[in-house]
């Protein structure tokens, strides 16, 4: 037996690794399978390179549990080490990068720690975060020189131990020794989350425990006549070997790229709306598959859904940097060697190809919604308002993307019609520039609630935008610095007549005293204080009292409720602020000053409110129910 103590000088080096070394001791699985993985590939590589003649027809990584013994073993018939092998590469290379590793950073925070490149060798160390003792037991894929099997052993401190072994197969198995502090793990269900969690598409087959499936007994018939079905313990395989991201996409079908969408979201009912395949090899590698999904309301509920890969080993589903904020809206796979990241595998490190990768991500979509809308324009029509959140977050967050999208970002009417912007400056310029030649954009955010106002400017011949998505108040304001000379504004943002300034202004049928007294009836019989009480010289057509909402005021209240308001953020805790307009040129104002009598001018006045209120979907509770109770009385 040969004993002895590892290659280095810091006593306390285990203790500050399983501090530090990984953010989450859990992936301990991860780096122990992934070294199986690595050993496994590396056999059949050789064996394709005529260096290795032995069976390699079963390859299966084997994760074994033992709960009364407190153990959790990996074991795998990849090319294995020998004793010198052992020597060097874990008592060596291993402990001494280690030992680099706390030497170099002791004195860092731990957010620092966090950012640090990794060092070979340091992924077997992951064992000792839950373990009070590990043991290596290998034999290598060799047939000449040194060929005997060889049995590791080490306590977590220092010294370890190294002797002969009786394993006649070729590979490599470690055996955890789970600690007190750590014994969740020995839970089958907790190790199979893990499993399900990081080794999901691993290249190599692994099985962990037995599971029970159903299969048909061929040429037997049950008492119904139906095939005949017995229940069978079958191994379990955890992974998908071959995931279709590393597949040619000439080699797929529509339904392959659903299949796969099910089974990386086996809970999302919902199909894709498209996806795009990746597929890179110069000057970076990168694969993957990217879905565009039917987004919810809540933006925040979408995020984390894109899952990156390392060679198929998973390494986290937080991609920010790598892919473009806007995109980390998709669902889907990214898969590449070249993502620099730490030694927890688990922090993007800075690195030009990051970029590099996150600016080929963006042209790809970008190539892609510009096919679609250009090969089938009426499908990218119909699909507009499941996507239209991508493009939009996208003009939103990433100047250089609204070049590409203002291509096919479309604007849709309150009837339903499309437009490109460009079609839709085109469409409205005529009617819709006011005095100082600035093009109006008027939009309602719902069709429902804003009926009377869309049907007033729709009278004038105006069209009206439907801007009801989550994101519309930041999109609008990114598309008035975009646009020159243009100016969007709510349809309930002022009078119809203010909307759009011309020229021609009609003039008041009320005098200054006649208006003075019809301000006074109002102020007396209804709560103005949170209202701007003005006249307008309105069309006759026109209703008499209208309520309307400064659009720079609620416009910046509406970004600083969903974040971003462009420093706006104390809107959110401002009152609203509406202003009351009086139209001095309706007939009702007329009768209202004509009326003597005390009780028809205040009944008057309150049914206008209330009606203006209604109008603005602000008529609620006790005013609404005693609104219904006039209404109804004056029916009697």
């Amino acid at each position: 037996m040969q004993q002895g103590k590892i290659n280095v000088q810091t006593e306390n080096i285990f203790p500050i690794i399983k501090k530090f070394l990984y953010s989450e001791h859990e992936i301990f699985l991860r780096e122990l399978i992934s070294n199986a993985v690595d050993a496994t590939q590396k056999l059949k590589t050789l064996a394709a390179l005529g260096k290795f003649s032995g069976d390699i027809s079963d390859l299966t990584i084997l994760v074994t549990l033992d709960k009364e013994k407190k153990t959790i073993s990996i074991k795998d018939k990849g090319i294995g080490m020998t004793s010198a092998e052992v020597d060097k590469y874990i008592n060596q290379i291993a402990f001494s990068s280690a030992e680099e590793f706390v030497k170099k950073f002791k004195t860092k925070s731990e957010s620092e720690m966090n950012a640090i490149i990794g060092h070979f060798g340091l992924g077997f160390y992951s064992s000792f975060m839950v373990s009070d003792q590990v043991e290596l037991i290998t034999k290598t894929y060799q047939k000449r020189g040194e060929t005997g099997a060889v049995r590791w052993e080490c306590d977590g401190s220092p010294n370890y131990s190294m002797d002969e072994s009786d394993k006649a197969d070729r590979g490599t198995e470690v055996i955890l020794h789970i600690s007190e502090d750590s014994k969740d793990y020995l839970e089958e269900h907790t190790l199979l989350g893990i499993l399900k969690k990081y080794c999901k598409f691993l290249p190599v087959p692994i099985q962990f425990g037995t599971e029970k499936s159903w299969e048909t007994v061929e040429g037997e018939k049950d008492a119904d006549g139906n095939d005949k079905s017995v229940e069978v313990e079958k191994p379990r395989i955890i992974n998908n070997t071959d995931p279709i991201w590393k597949k040619k996409p000439v080699d797929l079908k529509d339904e392959d790229y659903k299949s796969f969408y099910r089974e990386l979201y086996p809970y999302t009912f919902d199909e894709p709306l498209f996806w795009i395949h990746l597929n890179v090899d110069y000057p970076f590698n990168l694969t993957g598959i990217l879905y565009f999904p039917k987004v919810k309301r809540n933006l925040e509920v979408q995020k984390d859904k894109i899952q990156l890969y390392c060679n198929q080993v998973f390494v986290t589903d937080s991609v920010e940097g790598i892919v473009p904020d806007f995109l980390t809206l998709l669902h889907g796979v990214i898969d590449s060697p070249d993502i620099p990241l730490n030694v927890s595998r688990s922090y993007l490190q800075s690195d030009p190809n990051v970029k590099k990768i996150s600016n080929h991500i963006t042209k790809k979509v970008a190539d892609k919604l510009e096919g679609l809308f250009k090969d089938s324009r009426p499908d990218f029509e119909a699909k507009w308002d499941d996507i239209k959140v991508f493009i939009e977050y996208g003009i939103i967050s990433q100047p250089e993307f609204y070049d590409r999208a203002k291509k096919f970002c479309l604007l849709k009417n309150v009837d339903a019609k499309y437009f490109t912007m460009e079609e839709y400056a085109a469409h409205v310029s005529p009617a819709q520039k006011d005095k100082d030649d600035q093009l109006i954009y008027l939009y309602a955010t719902n069709q429902h609630e804003q009926y009377s106002f869309i049907e007033s400017v729709k009278d004038r011949g105006y069209d009206v935008l439907m801007m009801d998505g989550i994101l519309e108040a930041h999109f609008i304001n990114t598309l008035e610095q975009k646009l020159e000379k243009t100016r969007f504004t709510r349809v309930d943002a002022d009078t119809v007549e203010k909307l759009i300034k011309k020229e021609d202004v009609l003039p008041s049928k009320l005098s200054e005293d006649q208006q003075k007294l019809v301000k006074e009836m109002f102020e007396k019989q209804i709560d103005t204080k949170k209202f701007n009480l003005t006249f307008e010289s309105l069309s006759e057509k026109e209703l008499p009292l209208l309520i309307t909402q400064n659009e720079f005021m609620r416009r910046m209240k509406d970004m600083s409720a969903l974040g971003g308001g462009g420093g706006y953020s104390f809107m959110g805790e401002m009152p609203e602020n509406y202003n009351m307009v009086i139209n001095s040129n309706s007939p009702l104002i007329g009768k209202l000053l004509a009326e003597t009598d005390g009780d028809n001018q205040t009944a008057i006045v309150k049914n206008l409110f209330d009606l203006a209120l209604l109008a603005q979907n602000m008529l609620k509770g006790k005013d609404l129910a005693d609104f219904i109770r006039r209404s109804t009385e004056k029916l009697g």
